[in-house]
């Protein structure tokens, strides 16, 4: 491999770090971010590396020298003034003859340079650019490609559109030697504005490499300060393939962005207050961030390929403003119903990609490192609950958009919150916060053998995470190999139309008939369960409960620690604490998506802080544990 660095950068924007050092010799981590270039190249194994220096050239020659203590050979060429980013590489024309890498000296990067080699290798290409979505498109130079990677043409960053889909060049290029062609000698010119555009002109293949990997310029403060911290933090390393990160994959319409029926004209997309925070949190963890969405408006022939594509860049947009972006958007513009004069017949076909079919999630699998047994899938449809089932991924259904009230699928989420919003706090930051409390309660549960089910009792006032806690135990315990079975007390809830005036919560859960059949459960027996309906707020036959040899059992709900069969049983009994002007908030936003109206919320809100309140609270003493959810 052979390697060029663009290395003639003055660093105006970070003179208070740099000083009166060249922009690639400030040093990140220790090092000079040009070392760690350079350190990048010999590990992927380039031979020869030509550094362009300008400004202070000197410094970076008495540093490098030639390259032998890095193990392998380094040549300068100085300009004697600046030809920008394409016009200083002309000194290189005659001196290479096979494609080579190139990167700006002012890049931080780990990335696969094989993988990236190989992809410009099988395109055929003449120029492959490493392309990205970053936090800043506004002020970056955007590529604009085909579905095949294809580039098809450049948005400079002050020539920006109204709505661009998030596709920055990441100023890391492999270029055949065709590329000197383009390149005027001993006149400025740019890749992005004067060659790459002049190559297309041309005809000449050029393609973009989407990757997923760490590459961020640390041209101003603000931008070094976060590559110093991703240095230290081992974010840089862990990002680079073939290391497999955790996705979050999101529903768009009712999810991210307010339902509209068949939305297809953009002036109807408008995503939610609280979208472009969520995206932004998931940007700052490991997890990679996807969107994954039926649109069979291009097959009903109600919009084009195009007009969902705007829809698109519209949402990358408002989420760019917001330093905010996916780092993928896969869409399905089928439907498998024929027969309609008004259809578009070319995508009125039975497909792989619909959900709740899986070929959205591979598809995002091969393209990027995604660790699917890490992943989540959040949506407001029991068909978004029933494509991560499918695909086995951890299910969140949030209560916007449909709310889960779509009724397409029997199925139950692993996970229910109110918002995009909660939903991601919770996997990246409350999730993490909770297992750490909860690893005395895993290792026990883990280590228990014997003929017995380990019974874990999880009580605690109405919305104050007990179901959050109960799965979240199960799924962690099952990582762990044990099998975990999760009964809601709610399945012993007397229906709202069977209920009476004067009915207390002990009387509401029905603590003789929970006794009695957690007893049998545990004898071996299997139980005959009602299915408690929250949003109907109805009880049904819900079928029959065994344990199916489960390790542990874990039993959650508001009168869990208050029913005193069940606290015997229990190996470890937990109370979900939370403030109440949090838990008061959650309680509204539950019988609000019940579609309850306010007045009446209110009063069973006081209601039950007279009959349900106090006792649930009594319980709290029977805890071992009390878990404080924030």
């Amino acid at each position: 491999m052979i390697a060029a660095i663009v290395a003639g950068g003055k660093g105006t924007r970070l003179k208070d770090v740099s000083g009166e050092i060249p922009k690639p010799m400030v040093p990140v981590g220790g090092k000079p971010v040009l070392e760690h270039q350079v350190a990048l190249l010999a590990r992927w194994g380039a031979r020869e590396v030509h550094i362009l220096t300008g400004y202070l050239g000197h410094v970076i020659e008495q540093y490098f020298g030639d390259g032998s203590r890095f193990g392998l050979s380094i040549r300068y060429h100085r300009e004697a003034k600046p030809l920008g980013t394409a016009g200083c590489v002309a000194a290189l024309a005659g001196l290479i003859d096979e494609p080579f890498v190139l990167l700006y000296g002012d890049i931080v990067l780990d990335m696969n340079l094989a993988d990236f080699a190989a992809f410009h290798r099988d395109k055929g290409s003449a120029a492959t650019l490493a392309v990205h979505p970053n936090d800043h498109p506004r002020d970056s130079d955007l590529v604009v490609m085909d579905e095949g990677r294809r580039i098809t043409g450049f948005i400079p960053k002050d020539r920006k559109l109204r709505w661009y889909a998030n596709c920055v060049s990441a100023a890391v290029y492999v270029l055949s030697p065709g590329v000197f062609r383009y390149i005027p000698a001993g006149r400025p010119s740019d890749f992005v504005r004067d060659v790459f555009p002049a190559m297309l002109a041309a005809d000449e293949p050029l393609f973009g490499y989407r990757t997923s990997e760490y590459i961020k310029d640390m041209g101003t403060t603000e931008r070094y300060e976060k590559v110093s911290r991703d240095l230290a933090a081992g974010r840089i390393a862990r990002f680079a393939r073939p290391n497999r990160r955790p996705a979050i994959f999101m529903d768009r319409d009712g999810t991210l962005v307010e339902e509209v029926d068949l939305l297809r004209c953009v002036d109807d997309l408008k995503p939610f207050p609280f979208t472009p925070q969520a995206v932004k949190t998931i940007n700052g963890s490991d997890f990679l961030s996807f969107i994954i969405t039926n649109q069979p408006v291009v097959a009903r022939n109600l919009c084009s390929m195009e007009d969902v594509r705007e829809v698109h860049r519209k949402l990358e947009t408002l989420l760019g403003e917001e330093g905010a972006y996916v780092d993928d958007i896969y869409f399905c513009p089928h439907h498998p119903d024929r027969g309609y004069p008004e259809e578009n017949p070319l995508y009125k076909i039975d497909c792989r990609c619909r959900k709740p079919k899986t070929g959205m999630i591979e598809a995002a699998a091969r393209d990027y490192p995604v660790d699917l047994g890490a992943s989540w899938f959040v949506g407001d449809r029991t068909m978004d609950l029933q494509t991560g089932i499918n695909a086995g991924l951890a299910t969140v259904l949030v209560r916007t958009g449909k709310a889960g009230k779509d009724g397409r699928f029997d199925v139950r989420p692993d996970f229910t919150f109110d918002t995009l919003g909660e939903a991601v706090a919770f996997i990246i930051e409350g999730r993490p916060a909770l297992l750490e409390k909860l690893a005395p309660v895993v290792d026990a549960a883990a280590a228990r053998r014997g003929p017995s089910p380990y019974v874990i009792a999880v009580g605690g006032q109405a919305r104050s995470g007990k179901s959050t806690l109960a799965r979240l135990l199960a799924r962690t315990l099952g990582e762990r190999g044990v099998t975990a079975r999760v009964l809601s007390l709610d399945n012993w809830l007397v229906g709202a139309p069977e209920r009476t005036a004067d009915m207390t919560v002990r009387e509401r859960y029905r603590y003789r008939d929970i006794e009695s059949d957690i007893e049998r459960l545990l004898a071996g027996e299997a139980i005959e369960l009602s299915r408690y309906d929250a949003y109907r707020r109805t009880a049904a036959p819900g079928g029959t409960f065994s344990l199916d040899g489960a390790h542990c059992l874990i039993v959650d709900g508001v009168a869990a620690l208050d029913v005193p069969g069940l606290r015997e049983v229990a190996s470890c009994r937990l109370f979900a604490d939370i403030p109440e002007a949090r838990r008061r908030e959650r309680f509204f936003a539950f019988y609000r998506w019940k579609d309850m109206p306010e007045p009446e919320i209110e009063a069973l809100y006081r209601e039950r802080l007279v009959d349900e309140v106090p006792c649930i609270e009594a319980s709290k003493q029977h805890a071992q544990i009390v878990v404080r959810i924030p």
